[in-house]
């Protein structure tokens, strides 16, 4: 027995083409000429015994598939079953490519099996044959298709056509949904149907932790099958008698919603779980043209446009969120019966895909994460680099080929780090200037952009924070003034004289050192919280402005971090804190990803927990306020001994509320 198959090499094709090989008999392959070599390395992976492979070489684009005279003699009789398919499975490819390749494709194929006698012509279609049918959809049904105005689902319909009105080679045509990784392995080879969601899951899971509830939407079911289904279910009926010119739906009989697949997934990514979901159904009330309408107002597609080339959605994929149709498969339920192939639980086997996709297909892995590919040969500014976390920073990105320029007051400080730096053979600049003295700003930002040709990275963290409790501040609106002059206009002086250059070089990127305090609110720290949260303000006004000028604005919410600023409050010695090394680690995050916010899990929570309930918040701070008592130096009793060790209970509170200033 011989068989011929078209797409071998394609995801579906060499599963088939395995099984295949467990019978017996030659498995003549179409094959480009220029994927010989492709079909070699994808047989010697998947174990084919290549005696019994033969390369056909042709194009699916050409008539009879390309096949020459010569190879049409010696196929000629010779093929009993003769799979097709060969085809663009992809919804964002292009309507005319999706034309040449599925039905120019199985036309050419049908030609092709006619002209060689083949005994019966096996066509891969899909559930998107059946368009956006509003119901159940027969195994016996195919004119009944509505809703086919995307290509991809009507070029899946037409096709499938094709084979139904030619009399020339008797026909089974088979039906897969989307078809997903091994369920033994979680091997996939592209980004599709519902891996297009998997950026998503990533996020959510980087930004809230596990057990935090979240809110989602339900939708219309969405059939999943996993690839070795389909090949074995296709080889087991291929090979049963009677069943010509039947249809048979590869399909999951009971497919989950999908709110439901999203958990799924979810829970195989340790991310947190929709646990409220609205039904998107809801939005059918609001008439199209309104929907329409909005739509197509330039700041919502805009918005729209930027969350969905984000999170690597592509717009055609969120029609099928409400998807209608579910799929009858008694007819191959019939076929199988006794096989012992049935469709596996996703629960089972979605932890597999997850780990594929994460380890070989994740987006991540394909940008270039090394911050030397991102600093090398640009000039960053790191203020207060002379110690702590700027020290730290500045040490780092030299060392991946940056040209460093650092500004602090202590001159010696300054000078030390320099001479660090420059003798460990990297480069580093060094700038005495009081950022607290808007005049020392302008000359800084004059100097480096007349001797280094201005800043590509600013880093802003250079700051002041004070402890002091309201009611000991009423006599020190001074402390106000100057934590507000360093850490907001100071910042804010840099950050506008260096906008002009950045501008003109249509590329910059600001990161501002902020704090945990200003998404937990932390008492206490009123003056430092609110000098923070002004400059938080005007990132979030100034991107919006910026962004389309290929301006960069990252804040990141740093917990609490060993450095001198906190020295002087001693209960910090005994509370779990971050060391200059790991904050610089944020500060490197921050140049390689560009994200909006850096900030910990628990500073997220925080904010999100007083936005939502800021009553039982109040508790929380308010708790945090008498626990953790002003220093003696903040009550004006500087020289006074405060308590060696701190009490269990303020040692466990900080242990729970890790990284943030009470």
């Amino acid at each position: 027995m011989a068989y011929f198959v078209t797409g071998a090499t394609g995801f579906i094709g060499r599963f088939l083409v395995g099984n295949l090989l467990k019978r017996k008999g030659t498995v003549y392959v179409l094959v480009r000429k220029g994927s010989l070599g492709k079909l070699q390395d994808i047989g010697a992976r998947m174990g084919w015994d290549m005696k019994r492979v033969v390369p056909v070489t042709g194009d699916l684009g050409k008539a009879k598939l390309g096949v020459s005279a010569a190879q049409l003699k010696m196929l000629k009789g010779k093929i009993r079953h003769f799979f097709h398919l060969a085809a663009v499975y992809d919804m964002t490819a292009d309507a005319e490519s999706q034309k040449t390749a599925n039905i120019d494709g199985t036309r050419h194929a049908l030609d092709l099996a006619t002209a060689i006698q083949a005994g019966c012509f096996h066509h891969a279609s899909s559930i998107a044959a059946a368009g956006l049918y509003p119901g159940v959809f027969r195994e016996d049904m195919f004119e009944e298709a509505e809703g086919l105005k995307d290509p991809y689902l009507k070029t899946k319909h037409e096709s499938e056509g094709l084979v139904r009105r030619q009399n020339a080679v008797p026909y089974r045509i088979y039906r897969p949904s989307m078809v997903v990784g091994h369920s033994k392995t979680g091997e996939i080879d592209k980004i599709d149907g519902p891996y297009y969601l998997f950026t998503l899951i990533k996020k959510i899971r980087q930004t809230l932790p596990q057990w935090m509830p979240t809110l989602g939407i339900e939708g219309g079911r969405i059939n999943v099958v996993p690839v070795d289904f389909v090949a074995d279910a296709m080889d087991h009926i291929a090979h049963k008698r009677g069943l010509d010119g039947h249809c048979f739906h590869l399909v999951d009989p009971e497919p989950m919603r999908f709110g439901e697949l999203m958990n799924t997934f979810a829970r195989a990514a340790h991310a947190p779980e929709m646990t409220m979901r609205l039904d998107a159904r809801m939005f059918a009330f609001i008439p199209a043209p309104m929907r329409m309408a909005v739509g197509s107002l330039p700041p919502v597609k805009r918005l729209t446009n930027m969350v969905l080339r984000d999170l690597k959605i592509p717009q055609s994929v969120l029609s099928f969120i409400t998807y209608p149709t579910r799929f009858d498969s008694r007819e191959a339920e019939r076929a199988l019966k006794g096989s012992k192939i049935a469709v596996p639980a996703l629960d089972s086997y979605a932890w597999r895909l997850w780990d594929y996709w994460e380890r070989h297909l994740d987006p991540d892995l394909f940008i270039d994460r090394s911050l030397r590919g991102k600093v090398e040969g640009k000039v960053v500014l790191i203020t207060g680099g002379s110690s702590g976390i700027g020290k730290a920073a500045a040490i780092k990105i030299a060392e991946a080929g940056a040209k460093v320029v650092i500004a602090a007051r202590g001159e010696e400080e300054l000078e030390a780090t320099r001479r660090e730096i420059t003798e460990a053979g990297h480069l580093c600049f060094a700038y005495r200037s009081d950022l607290a003295d808007l005049e020392s700003c302008d000359r800084l930002i004059e100097q480096i952009e007349k001797e280094h040709g201005g800043i590509d990275i600013l880093v802003n963290n250079a700051g002041r924070s004070i402890r002091r409790s309201i009611e000991l501040s009423f006599d020190r609106f001074h402390d106000f003034e100057r934590t507000m002059q360093l850490n907001y206009f100071g910042a804010l002086r840099l950050i506008m004289q260096s906008l002009p250059g950045m501008i003109a070089k249509r590329s910059g990127h600001i990161i501002n050192i902020s704090s945990i305090g200003v998404l937990a609110s932390s008492p206490r720290f009123s003056a430092y919280v609110a000098s923070k949260s002004a400059l938080d303000a005007f990132s979030h006004c100034a991107q919006g402005e910026l962004s389309g000028k290929g301006i960069n604005f990252t804040t990141i919410n740093m917990p609490l971090v060993k450095t001198p600023m906190i020295a002087p409050t001693k209960m910090y010695e005994s509370v779990p804190t971050l060391t200059p090394e790991e904050a610089a680690d944020l500060i490197v995050k921050a140049i390689i990803d560009k994200p909006r916010r850096i900030a910990t899990r628990l500073g997220v929570f925080a904010g999100v927990a007083h936005a939502l309930f800021p009553k039982a918040y109040e508790v929380v701070v308010s708790t945090a306020f008498e626990l953790f008592p002003d220093s003696a130096a903040a009550k004006g009793m500087a020289g006074r001994s405060e308590a060696a060790q701190p009490t269990n209970e303020q040692i466990a509170f900080a242990s729970l509320m890790r990284g943030v200033h009470w």
